[in-house]
């Protein structure tokens, strides 16, 4: 079997139907990591022994013939800031080695009871403060595309692993953009869900304000059935939010007629590449195409959004790092320890000055999606950029720009690809939708998703 382009909802069938076998599909998935990690430095620990003693365990209880959990089976993998049980977590940082957490994190456990088998932590930006993912401890993460090009970041190794097939489905965080930015850059789908539906227990934190779990996949239906059961209310997290979660799979074929999309085009919105602005542009008329009204619209205060976000990150960082910044500043990498030392720097008035721009913003767009039910922007204003020479920190500043302002407001986004630059680099379409209507996006970036079969147009062949 070809297991290169094989989706999470495939395999998933293949196994339900006992055409694969949990363990036949761990030991190719393997077998592809050990193969293409050398070159793409995805994976910064591989589980080995654990996920083929597991996939035995469930290729043997197969034969029973019992109705199989949702993810029985699947091979998926982990941010190296999310707990797994009994495995080292570093956050892609020197300060955390020696922490070996004893419990899941919520969003883990939730994926282990529903079968998923956890096949490694993935290489990250360092405690995910920044999104090129050029870890200075442990190497650069590498573009399946081109591999003299960034992946984006923070969760750079896990968009890699899932566009080049070497885990069906995986777990990021996102507080600027580190779902999105990498997924766009890329070529996968990635989804941060509004502020409070994934539980942030057993997650290392960068900031208590904006951090956000979330599933990256191949395409759109792989990341609704990842969210749907990471999704819900843990009273033992204080940020998460006691709200009803419906089932996006039983809607995701219903389409767009009639839908208000907001093609975001004023000035702040379109500073972006002409390649990007364009592939954006031809998505807004694919959705005028399949029955719904496009308008073109002004944002409130994209940069304002922007900027508060970037303040509040560093800010909130520094107080997470204190002690470390304090006492053990010279294991951080060059780049974050300087933006831990610029957030460190934000004064107390600053600070509220942020929180208090932040509700209001977070008002103003609530309001603006009384009026319409999704937004286009561009995830990316670029494509990925060449690894040579790189400034972690100006890089931040670029490709947060679109992504950044919905982590403020708390809203729902999802990154997926809608085509390609002239060197063959995909670009991101982002979608964003009001508070809790993660429904929604996902139906309608499916029904983009099947209407220009872009599933399999960026769908990457073995070419390194």
């Amino acid at each position: 079997m070809n297991f290169q382009h094989l989706t999470l909802t495939e395999a998933k069938h293949l196994i339900q139907t006992r055409q694969l076998s949990p363990l036949e599909l761990t030991q190719a998935i393997l077998e592809r990591i050990e193969r293409f990690n050398p070159t793409l430095n995805c994976y910064l620990s591989v589980f080995s022994e654990e996920a083929l003693a597991k996939a035995e365990r469930l290729s043997k209880a197969l034969k029973q013939g019992r109705k199989l959990n949702p993810l029985y089976g699947i091979p998926m993998g982990i941010k190296d800031i999310i707990a797994v049980r009994n495995q080292p977590l570093r956050a892609g940082s020197k300060v955390w080695e020696g922490y070996t957490p004893a419990r899941d994190a919520y969003a883990v456990e939730r994926l282990r009871r529903s079968g998923a088998i956890f096949i490694g932590y993935h290489n990250m930006h360092e405690i995910a403060l920044g999104v090129t993912n050029l870890n200075p401890h442990f190497g650069a993460v590498r573009n399946p595309w081109r591999t003299d090009c960034i992946s984006g970041g923070s969760s750079g190794g896990s968009a890699v692993a899932v566009v080049s097939g070497l885990c069906l489905g995986a777990l990021g965080t996102d507080t600027g953009g580190s779902i999105r930015i990498p997924a766009s850059l890329c070529g996968a789908v990635g989804l941060k869900p509004t502020f409070g539906r994934v539980s942030l227990r057993g997650v290392l934190p960068l900031s208590w304000n904006l951090d956000h779990v979330g599933p990256l996949g191949r395409c759109v239906a792989d990341v609704a059935l990842i969210y749907r059961l990471i999704a819900g209310y843990d009273p033992q997290d204080v940020v998460s939010a006691s709200k009803t979660v419906g089932d996006p799979l039983s809607r995701l074929a219903a389409g767009v007629s009639g839908m208000r999309i907001a093609l975001a085009q004023d000035d702040f919105f379109t500073q972006a590449d002409d390649e990007v602005l364009q592939a954006v542009r031809a998505a807004a008329q694919v959705f005028r195409s399949l029955g719904a009204v496009v308008e073109e619209v002004q944002m409130p205060d994209g940069l304002l959004a922007a900027q508060t976000n970037g303040l509040m990150v560093i800010s909130d960082a520094a107080a997470v790092y204190e002690k470390e910044l304090s006492e053990r500043a010279h294991l951080f990498g060059e780049d974050v320890l300087q933006r831990l030392r610029n957030g460190a720097a934000v004064t107390v008035s600053q600070y509220v000055q942020a929180r208090r721009t932040q509700t209001i913003l977070q008002k103003q767009y609530r309001e603006f999606f009384k009026r319409y039910d999704v937004l286009l922007t561009p995830t990316t204003p670029i494509t990925a950029p060449s690894i040579e020479g790189r400034d972690s920190i100006e890089a931040a500043r670029i490709l947060t720009r679109f992504t950044a302002p919905f982590n403020l407001t708390g809203l729902p986004a999802l990154s997926l690809p809608c085509g390609f630059n002239p060197e063959g680099l995909p670009i991101g379409l982002q979608l964003v939708a009001n508070q809790w209507q993660e429904e929604l996006l996902l139906r309608t970036a499916y029904t983009y998703e099947q209407a220009t079969n872009a599933h399999h147009q960026f769908a990457w062949s073995d070419t390194l």
